[in-house]
């Protein structure tokens, strides 16, 4: 189980990645704009380094969405491999079997 302030915070993060997603958008637009001149590249730059750092998506952390365990994460699914394999022994999740021999 993680720590309830890591779940919390990675949770606070994907707000503010929502808010900026937009804004974010736009600037990274403007900088690789090829008819944009350089003052133009440049203001956008500028605007991208000002934005919040927790605005940037790559800092957001995938988590298993019962307990928070942030190694291990099947996209997939939304869980962590060690919940996985113990809802497919439990014959918890369809269509999947654990195999054993």
């Amino acid at each position: 189980m993680a720590k309830k302030s890591k779940i919390a915070k990675n949770d606070q993060r994907a707000v503010i990645v929502a808010r900026y997603a937009e804004k974010r958008l736009e600037l990274k637009k403007a900088l690789i704009d090829p008819n944009g001149t350089d003052e133009s590249r440049e203001a956008a730059r500028l605007g991208l380094q000002k934005l919040p750092r927790d605005a940037s998506p790559v800092r957001l952390r995938n988590r298993d969405q019962v307990d928070g365990r942030p190694r291990g994460h099947l996209k997939a699914y939304g869980i962590s491999r060690v919940r996985f394999r113990d809802m497919a022994h439990r014959g918890e999740l369809p269509g999947i079997t654990k195999s054993s021999w």
